[in-house]
């Protein structure tokens, strides 16, 4: 729980429709409770690519990850009426790590139930699902 006189509610945005629903959903709860909200995007590199040489630059998947993270708060901020204060955070590393660091301190934490996934993902479990297993508060999971 969040120590401060400030709520917060941590919300993970990755572009997918899910969680810009999540987003929504996050901010109309922040308006009813006075919290602050945090929009998270995680962003890593793929398996496939090398160092010797990818489809992309390096600095080209934190771009695209920014991009998508500005404009998924955007959009929903322009659709949504609402005064509460948005920060923005981009990270390096797995969405689900990122999202349970981040919400280490929050009173909620506000996921989609499927966002873009990957081979990787598949592997290892949903975000969604290893959220809400491992979060140390309370995890809300929004379905489209």
């Amino acid at each position: 729980m969040n120590s401060g006189s400030q709520r917060k509610i941590v919300v993970g945005v990755d572009g997918s429709k899910s969680s810009k629903c999540a987003l929504r959903w996050a901010l109309k709860q922040a308006a009813l409770s006075g919290a602050s909200v945090q929009v998270v995007t995680a962003w890593e590199f793929p398996a496939f690519y090398s160092w010797e040489g990818g489809p992309m630059p390096p600095d080209d998947f934190e771009e695209s990850a920014r991009k998508s993270l500005d404009e998924s708060v955007d959009e929903v901020e322009h659709d949504t009426v609402s005064i509460t204060p948005v920060q923005r955070v981009l990270t390096h590393g797995h969405a689900a790590q990122a999202l349970l660091d981040a919400s280490a301190d929050a009173d909620l934490l506000v996921v989609g139930s499927r966002g873009h996934g990957s081979f990787y993902g598949a592997l290892l479990g949903s975000v969604s699902q290893r959220c809400a297993q491992h979060a140390h508060c309370p995890v809300v999971i929004v379905r489209r």
